[in-house]
């Protein structure tokens, strides 16, 4: 799996709690007020308010040049992060092989920590990840977590053990990872906005391209050198993220903004600026859980997930158990990983078509599949139709992943987005690391998959299940928004009234004398 990209702050649609109305003619407006608003966010839509005259254009990011060569990086950032993980199961059977031991009879409960550990991890270590990146930038932020992440896959080639991997390849190689994945999120917006859907589209299909090759890399290099020498391997792609990762450099502005700017612009490199040499005094914005939809919202998803991640991990044990005379049996990852890009690309389309938060609906639809298709894997007798079951899963954990920024947008807006995104993700750590190993649990406890897989496929139904009361709660706020606001519309226009007839008294009274 692959989180979504983080668009830029201007990119897409408005708070829940900003009511929709015209703006006055010539003004540029800001964001409007989100959960997050205060005196602290007043205080700085005052000062852009005063940085120039309302109207002032911001510079339009250069639409290519560099920004092609960071689209690549980013790329490789999504593929190597990602890859890796989602072809875990080839790397879970070999350490399966090389630590097993036959009087441990919870091996694969033991085994299957180091996968989920990993990925829960880097979930986990998003909301602080973008906190450095607002702190340091992009690419001092990204260059310390591929190295940190180089350093953890490192040391995991040495252990004796699968206790030590807990840590090197569980705890500090995910770190590593999260902390050069997220910046790879927010440089784009730095230097697109017309071609941001097309560079986005580009950017996640790297993870599904590395999904596609990684597992016959992964199989063959297991098989030839062992899982050791594999792992100092795949230190190569970290070791390429760190050098990618310095391409992430902030945008100088041009002698045309710097005279903008020196007029008073409000241009966007001055508020970049300002937020680098001044970090926020709120790091952490509890305030958007008072927005009931986006509450339900980051409960919904973290439920639906508890089984999500289970066929990443124990797939191909399962396989090498049921299909014991099948060859190439990591096409089924490689399935997955083809639908899935080819899932990221129809239904981000469709959601362009989709009003509002009724994008949550193809989420719902997403988890019904994803969830029929987990219970679906244990019935399957034939090899072909465990293939149809993975293409099939495989598309719709595309429509998931390719939605969620566009929901999450438009529950709090864009003011509030990057620690809604933020918050989302450290909750999905949860379930995605406590699935699997539950799973496992089961395969040692009962002697084989199939309950697990049956009950991995429940998690998915009720999340989405929750997820379906989420436009009716959207609109019914809407609604007393718009209420709230036509009826302070009225009081403010009487009291512009009353106060001109009080300041102003002659005035009417000799209109009134001349009429008589």
């Amino acid at each position: 799996m692959v989180p979504f990209p983080e668009e830029p702050a201007a990119a897409r649609g408005t708070s829940e709690a900003q009511p929709p109305g015209p703006a006055p003619t010539g003004a540029a407006p800001l964001p409007g007020p989100g959960p997050s608003d205060g005196p602290e966010a007043v205080v700085e839509k005052v000062e852009v308010e005063l940085a120039g005259p309302a109207g002032a254009e911001p510079p339009q990011p250069p639409e290519g040049g560099w920004g092609w060569l960071v689209m690549l990086a980013a790329m490789w950032c999504n593929g190597s992060v990602f890859g890796i993980q989602n072809a875990c199961g080839v790397l879970f059977v070999s350490m399966l092989k090389t630590f097993g031991s036959t009087d441990d009879d919870k091996m694969v409960f033991k085994t299957a920590w180091v996968s989920s550990l990993s990925m829960g991890m880097i979930f986990f270590c998003c909301p602080i990840a973008s906190v450095f990146t607002d702190m340091f930038g992009c690419q001092k932020t990204a260059v310390v977590g591929a190295a940190v992440g180089f350093i953890g896959l490192l040391s995991s080639s040495f252990v004796s053990s699968i206790e030590p991997l807990y840590l090197t390849y569980g705890i500090i190689f995910a770190c590593g990872c999260s902390f050069a994945y997220q910046p790879s999120l927010v440089i784009l917006g730095h230097y697109f906005k017309k071609r941001l859907g097309l560079v986005n589209g580009i950017v996640t299909a790297g993870s599904s391209i590395f999904t596609i090759l990684l597992p016959f890399l992964l199989r063959v290099l297991t098989d030839t050198v062992g899982l050791f020498h594999t792992l100092r391997v795949l230190c190569i792609f970290m070791f390429v993220l760190f050098l990618a990762s310095f391409t992430y450099r902030p945008l100088a502005p041009s002698a045309k903004d710097k005279e903008g700017g020196t007029k008073g612009g409000n241009n966007r490199f001055s508020l970049f600026s300002r937020r680098k040499f001044s970090p926020p005094k709120k790091f952490f914005n509890f305030a958007l859980f008072k927005v009931t939809a986006y509450a339900v919202w980051a409960v919904g998803i973290p439920l639906a997930l508890f089984g999500y991640f289970v066929p990443y991990v124990h797939l191909m044990k399962y396989v090498n158990e049921r299909f014991q005379d099948g060859k190439n049996k990591e096409v089924v990852l490689m399935c997955i990983g083809i639908t899935s890009g080819v899932g990221r690309l129809l239904f981000g389309r469709i959601a362009d078509y989709m009003p509002g938060v009724k994008k949550v609906y193809l989420q719902v639809l997403s988890f019904f599949f994803i969830g029929l298709m987990s219970m679906m894997i244990p019935l399957c007798d034939v090899f072909g139709a465990l293939i149809a079951v993975c293409l099939i899963m495989g598309l719709f954990d595309g429509c998931f992943i390719s939605i969620m920024a566009p929901i999450a947008f438009e529950l709090v807006g864009a003011q509030d987005v990057s620690q809604a995104i933020g918050f989302l993700l450290g909750f999905m750590s949860i379930p995605m690391t406590v699935g699997p190993p539950i799973a496992g649990l089961l395969r040692d406890k009962l002697g084989s998959y199939d309950v697990a897989f049956y009950l991995a496929g429940i998690p998915p139904l009720i999340g989405g299940a929750v997820l379906c009361f989420i436009p009716w709660i959207h609109s019914k706020k809407q609604r007393e928004i718009g209420k709230t606001t036509g009826g302070e519309k009225m009081e403010k226009m009487l009291e512009n009234q009353n106060s001109l007839l009080s300041s102003s008294p002659g005035i009417f009274k000799k209109e009134s004398d001349s009429v008589i």
